[in-house]
């Protein structure tokens, strides 16, 4: 990607950027790349410092992974939401790992972590927006293990169910329940046995396409 076509990305995404010297502004650049990722693709491994993962466009699901190969998803990233948790190297108070696939094709500006560091160290400013933009993933992190913790399964499948709708404009979720129950931490046994009931008490209609909402009113009942 040409410089200037960087330079234009960054100047609206990073609030600190008019600070930086006509250098530090090549310098950031000539360490970014635009890659493009498939469904399914790995984006981030969640050992190796990967940079600051910026999406362009398309949806990432960042998550964390158990010895024995359970994960849960602690957010998911989408066109221009940015993560900084995949820069341990930015973050160095960071001590565990986490990964990031593509949910969708997607398209993304990454930046060198060891590169951002360096910079950071210099511009107060920098640090400063690294640290507010990872709270505000804390915060989503700490709601996902408030509603494993403290949340029963069904106010946790109608939440997701309401929040997914209202994301997507859609009554229409087109996803499995294999991926519904990875979203909100659970067995893919345990959501079926819950949409089945949801299903015939009316709130939801199954099928091959997904899950289509039928009556959000019964839904918001069981988050009260």
């Amino acid at each position: 990607m040409p410089l200037s076509m960087f330079e234009s990305v960054f100047s609206e995404i990073f609030p600190f950027w008019s600070e930086l010297s006509a250098g530090d502004k090549s310098f950031i650049c000539d360490h970014s790349l635009a890659l493009t990722y498939k469904k399914g693709a790995h984006v981030h491994d969640g050992e190796e410092c990967s940079g600051v993962i910026f999406v362009k466009s398309g949806c990432l699901r960042i998550y964390m992974m158990s010895d024995d190969g359970k994960d849960v998803t602690l957010y998911r990233l989408h066109a221009g939401d940015m993560c900084m948790l995949s820069a341990s190297c930015v973050l160095r108070s960071i001590t565990f790992d986490v990964f990031a696939d593509a949910e969708e094709n997607s398209e993304c500006y990454i930046i060198s972590g060891s590169a951002y560091a360096s910079l950071s160290e210099r511009y107060p400013s920098i640090k400063i927006f690294t640290l507010e933009t990872a709270v505000s993933r804390f915060s989503d992190v700490m709601w996902v293990m408030q509603q494993i913790l403290f949340m029963s399964v069904d106010k946790r499948l109608a939440i997701f169910l309401l929040d997914e709708s209202a994301r997507t404009g859609s009554d229409l979720l087109p996803l499995t329940h294999e991926q519904i129950a990875k979203y909100i931490g659970s067995a893919r046994e345990v959501v079926s046995r819950m949409l089945k009931y949801f299903s015939s008490e009316g709130f939801v209609e199954l099928s091959r396409g997904g899950v289509r909402i039928n009556n959000k009113s019964a839904l918001r009942a069981l988050v009260l």
